[in-house]
């Protein structure tokens, strides 16, 4: 995606990259739309000092369409719960890197368990480095994706660091488009 020019028709909240530090960029703010991958868009200010991510939520603010909730198959089929929770992870993206947490290989475990009220689902993943700004974020992103599946009633990401994660953990899709 080549960068465009966008101008905030309205406020909205934004986290810095990579400090994670969450504000508020005004109305009338001047933007260059740098990436625009898994429903959040990744923005670089100069007036404000970086690059920021945006939620899909307020894609409204850079004139942008809001993504689609997407149908998803039967709530209560458990055979497909798996693929509806990797499906909605492959939606998740460190905002410096244009492949997703799964084809990044940062997902290590996924637990599902499923009561009368609906599944539960706690995640364990990883980030590329220990001292990446946007872990929080990113989990954050993950778990709200998580929670916005039909048939689950809670979701958890918690963010590990054993085993290390190193770039064979990526996965051939990732290596593509990566171009390594």
């Amino acid at each position: 995606m080549a960068m465009e020019f966008v101008r905030l028709v309205r406020a909205c909240n934004a986290v810095k990259i990579p400090s994670g530090e969450r504000m508020e960029l005004p109305a009338g703010s001047e933007l260059y739309l740098n990436q625009a991958l898994g429903g959040s868009f990744t923005v670089q200010s100069r007036a404000h000092g970086g690059l920021f991510r945006i939620a899909g939520r307020d894609a409204d603010a850079l004139g942008q369409p809001l993504p689609e909730g997407g149908a998803s198959e039967d709530a209560s089929d458990d055979a497909a719960i798996e693929d509806r929770i990797t499906a909605a992870l492959k939606t998740c993206y460190d905002p410096e890197i244009p492949v997703n947490i799964i084809d990044l290989g940062l997902v290590y475990d996924t637990r599902i368990s499923r009561d009368a009220g609906g599944y539960s689902i706690a995640v364990k993943m990883t980030l590329t480095a220990p001292g990446c700004g946007m872990g929080v974020a990113i989990a954050a992103d993950a778990e709200d994706k998580l929670k916005g599946l039909d048939g689950v009633v809670d979701a958890s990401v918690e963010i590990v660091w054993e085993p290390a994660w190193n770039p064979r953990m990526i996965s051939d899709e990732g290596r593509r488009i990566l171009g390594i």
